[in-house]
Parts: structure tokens; sequence; C-alpha cells
């Protein structure tokens, strides 16, 4: 009987503790949802409002990074953005930070800014990143090496001949190319005055889309060296839109009123070109603008097809003659193509304190079939 008295009292005692830790558990979560010190929103705005944020606090509020860049070794470059929720004006933060093929992070770096400024965004090349330019003109860019190194960047007002390794790194106003090997930034030599659009491939020609003043067809133009190679009329009753190039292939997105409508596209570097309306591309389900397409080259000359924040179809194979929508593992506000590896962001559309379903780095080899998360190491 003093056994049982001793069990029951013991009961007592436990269901009064556990009592007690869910009603703390529960005061604690209500204090958080609303916005004390612990909460998220409180740590977005410490962040927005800290003069000299570190890395790691933006990159914890950010969430999901806003842009993603591959070096030659396979570095990654990940921006990352805090905004004002609930103002477009006010305080920021944005941070980058560069991640090794293992997944270490070599090199990090936070500053306070404010929601008006220019996002930060930068490309891979041949050993390490350059800054695109944030406004017009070449001022504003500089060089990253591997280790996070910062190089001065050569700009150049004379027009460089492109060559292999040259890249496309801002158009159309202005339009500026890349050379890693002298680290220097210049216009192309050659391209129309009338274009557009364009696209530099791995063999450094030069993609223009032509837009004359007169009413004649728009025209995609093929420059290397500064010398021209081919030009193709776009077929009626379209005009051109977003153009890629990449492996041999090369396509323009063909839009008819306010909607896109086909591509236009040749896989053997120009020398024949024919137009897709379907192949398993539904182009009457696109909905968004035409600016908001997603048109990707990938190194083997496939070709990625899409909408920011909708679906994506993917060639099957570099003939371009049929495409597979893809399979994703969140709702993906972009989608990028390094290489033949898709770099998909899951991400609100617009500053918040909470993070959306998936939100985060998805990372694929194998074209879209399977995807795995990034997490550092």
């Amino acid at each position: 009987m003093t056994s049982l008295r001793k069990r029951g009292s013991r009961w007592v005692r436990l269901v009064a503790a556990w009592s007690t830790a869910l009603a703390l558990t529960a005061c604690a979560t209500s204090v958080s949802d609303d916005g004390s010190s612990g909460s998220r929103e409180a740590q977005y705005k410490r962040v927005l409002a800290d003069p000299r944020p570190s890395p790691a606090d933006v990159i914890e509020a950010a969430g999901a990074p806003s842009g993603v860049a591959r070096a030659d070794n396979g570095s990654l470059f990940l921006t990352y953005d805090a905004g004002n929720v609930e103002d477009d004006e006010g305080p920021a933060a944005s941070a980058w930070r560069i991640v090794d093929p293992g997944g270490r992070t070599v090199a990090e770096h936070a500053e306070h800014t404010d929601a008006e400024a220019a996002p930060v965004a930068f490309e891979g090349v041949r050993g390490g990143f350059v800054r695109v330019p944030p406004g017009e003109g070449a001022g504003g860019a500089y060089a990253l090496d591997l280790a996070g190194k910062r190089h001065k960047v050569v700009i150049s007002e004379t027009a460089l001949r492109t060559r292999p390794g040259d890249i496309l790194l801002a158009a159309p106003e202005p339009t500026l190319v890349y050379r890693p090997a002298t680290r220097t930034l210049a216009p192309p030599a050659g391209v129309p005055a009338d274009g557009i659009r364009f696209a530099v491939d791995e063999r450094g020609t030069v993609w223009s889309l032509d837009q004359p003043l007169a009413e004649e067809p728009n025209r995609v133009v093929r420059q290397r060296g500064g010398r021209t190679l081919g030009r193709i009329a776009v077929p009626k009753p379209y005009t051109g839109g977003v153009l890629a190039a990449r492996g041999g292939t090369a396509g323009l997105s063909l839009i008819q009123g306010e909607r896109v409508r086909g591509l236009l596209l040749t896989t053997d570097g120009g020398g024949h070109w024919r137009t897709v309306l379907g192949d398993g591309i539904p182009f009457t389900a696109l909905k968004g603008a035409p600016e908001a397409l997603v048109l990707e080259a990938l190194a083997d000359g496939r070709l990625l097809v899409g909408e920011e924040g909708g679906r994506y179809w993917l060639a099957g194979d570099r003939t371009n003659s049929a495409f597979r929508e893809l399979t994703t593992p969140a709702r993906f506000t972009s989608l990028t193509v390094v290489g033949t590896t898709l770099y998909g962001i899951a991400d609100a559309t617009t500053a918040t304190y909470d993070l959306v379903k998936g939100e985060g780095l998805w990372i694929s080899s194998d074209g879209g079939r399977q995807w795995r998360r990034h997490r550092q190491r």
C-alpha cells in the first residue's frame, strides 16, 4: 500500500511538471508570435537595423539565396538579400558567400544597405567570379578569386573582338563582355546598333536580336571576332524575345501580341533554323509576360524553357525535338543553368518574415529527375 501511495505521489509530481513545461512552451510561442526579441520577425528587423551585420545573420534572415553563380572549379557564389517588409524603402542588408566544391565556406561578406539599392549579382568565370555592373556603364565591376580576394577589373572603351572564354556580363545598355584572362571589361566589336538582345556562347560567338526601326522583320545576327557570320529574319507574324546560345544551339522566343507562342532555333551553329510551336511545350499555357520567360541553353545544346515562378520544360537531347516538363521539389522563383546542372531557388516573391515551403537552393545534375537541397558544411 505504501508503494502504491509513493507511485501515485510521483505520478502527480510528473503531471505537474509536464503541465508547467507545456505552459511555459505555450507562453514562449505566444511571445514569439507577438514579435518579441526571440521571434524571427524581431531577428529580421535587428539585421536590417544593424550598421555592420554579420554574413551569417543576413543569410539566416534571408532564408534563401537571391542568386547563384559557379566558377570553373565548381565553387559556388551565393548572394543573399534581406529587404524591408513593410515598405519598398528603408534599411536592408545583403551578403555573399563563396562555397567550395566540398560545401565549405571559404569567404563571405555582408553589408548594411537600403531597399532601393541595386541587388548584388555575380557571374562565374575561370578562376573566380566577376561582379555585374550595378547600373549603367561599367562602374562597380570587380573580380573575386576563389578565396574571395578582390581584384581590379580593367574597363576599356576599345571594343573587344570576342574569342572563346569571353562572357556576356551586361546587356543591352550598355552591352559588355568580360575576358577572364586579362580581367578586362569592354563592349564587343561589331554588334548591330539596333541590337536589343544578346548572348555569347563558349566559342566567343556573339548572337544578337536586331530590331530595326523601319518596318522590317527582326533579325538574329551571329558574329565572331567582329566579323558577321550570318543572319536570319524572324518569321512573320512573330517578333523576337529572349535569346540563348550554348553548345551549338541558339534559341529565340517568338512573340505574338503579348504572349510567347514558340521558338526559333538552330542546333548546328546557325546553319539551319526551324520554328518550334509545340514539341511538348504547351505555349498557350504560358501566362506570364514575354519578359518573364526563362530560356537557357545547357552546355550540351539542350534548351530549358519556362516561366519564373511557374512551369519548366527541358529538351530530351541536343536535337531539341521533344521537351518534357520538369517535376520540381518546390515552387521555384528562379531556375538557372550552369553547364548541364540546374539550380532552382525557392523563395518568397516579396520580402517577408516567414519562410515558404521548401525555401532554399535546390540542385539537379541529371536534367531535373532528381534534386538535392544545398546544405553547407
